[in-house]
């Protein structure tokens, strides 16, 4: 059983996991959401504008008072900069399972900091009772898929032609990973 426990802060060597602020705008929007690299496989086009970012933060935060909102913001310890997102979405709370999605500044690829921030998502999500976590990614971004195996996701299989990239006409694949509860402590 889930007990639901919201966005709570998490904090790792490096960074400072925590709820958006609405002073997060600037941050977000010249370090990862206005990035073609960045968003170049995901579901949602680069930003155009500041104030479409401050808009959806300030939607992100009027989520938080439920409980199942498990959506963070990563930021450095070292300057308080704000580099990444990392959430979990599609609960399921009758088979104990979610998924997770993450974009990172392209500054800090290579870095382990993606690496360090779904390590303790996930085992956040575990200690609350989630059962099951599942990751996608595009079959052409590897990198995301190397961040799940770091963190002892096992690779299921590939989802053919299961999304669309935005603007694109063309079916993509996705790589599914996953991890159990079972499995997460049996690594500890």
């Amino acid at each position: 059983m889930i007990t639901h426990k919201g966005t709570e802060t998490i904090n790792t060597d490096r960074l400072i996991l925590r709820r958006y602020k609405s002073d997060d705008t600037s941050n977000m929007y010249k370090n990862w959401a206005s990035c073609s690299e960045v968003t170049k496989f995901l579901s949602w086009a680069p930003h155009t504008d500041e104030e479409f970012t401050k808009k959806l933060i300030s939607e992100w935060i009027s989520e938080y008072e439920d409980k199942k909102t498990y959506h963070w913001v990563i930021e450095l310890k070292e300057n308080k900069k704000v580099i990444g997102d990392i959430s979990s979405f599609n609960l399921n709370d009758k088979h104990c399972s979610c998924e997770i999605g993450y974009c990172l500044s392209r500054d800090y690829w290579n870095s382990g900091i993606m690496s360090e921030s779904l390590n303790s998502v996930i085992n956040y999500l575990f200690k609350i009772g989630f059962n099951r976590i599942v990751a996608m990614h595009d079959t052409s971004n590897p990198a995301s898929g190397q961040v799940m195996l770091k963190n002892n996701m096992k690779y299921e299989g590939t989802l053919r032609q299961a999304h669309k990239l935005r603007g694109n006409s063309e079916f993509s694949d996705l790589s599914i990973y996953s991890i159990l509860k079972s499995e997460w402590n049996n690594n500890k």
